[in-house]
């Protein structure tokens, strides 16, 4: 469970600091060729990779999820015999009128 906590934390970090990063460099003109954009295009171009920076993180973070092995992760049996139990009651015709629309419909 640490991994993952510690890949969320990582990906979150680089969600907030590439684009600042980026705008950063954009309106203090650290990027070659920055000074020669009109301030309308350089707003423009530099708003438009940061947004596209976090994409990129983004994605990067599901492929991380994506890759992660199925099997690692087993489901409480305590948490799921409630589970299973709590659900047989709901659907168990317990005399009891319902107030939920949902399983008013499925009758």
């Amino acid at each position: 469970m640490a991994g993952v906590m510690q890949k969320f934390l990582v990906a979150s970090m680089f969600m907030w600091m590439l684009p600042i990063a980026i705008l950063y460099a954009f309106n203090h003109d650290l990027l070659p060729g920055s000074t020669t954009l009109s301030p309308h295009s350089l707003t423009l171009l530099s708003g438009f990779l940061a947004v596209v920076s976090v994409n990129v993180v983004i994605v990067f973070y599901i492929c991380l999820a994506l890759k992660e092995p199925v099997d690692k992760h087993k489901p409480d049996a305590l948490f799921v015999a409630e589970a299973k139990d709590s659900v047989k009651k709901l659907t168990s015709g317990s005399g009891v009128p319902s107030t939920d629309p949902a399983l008013k419909k499925q009758e």
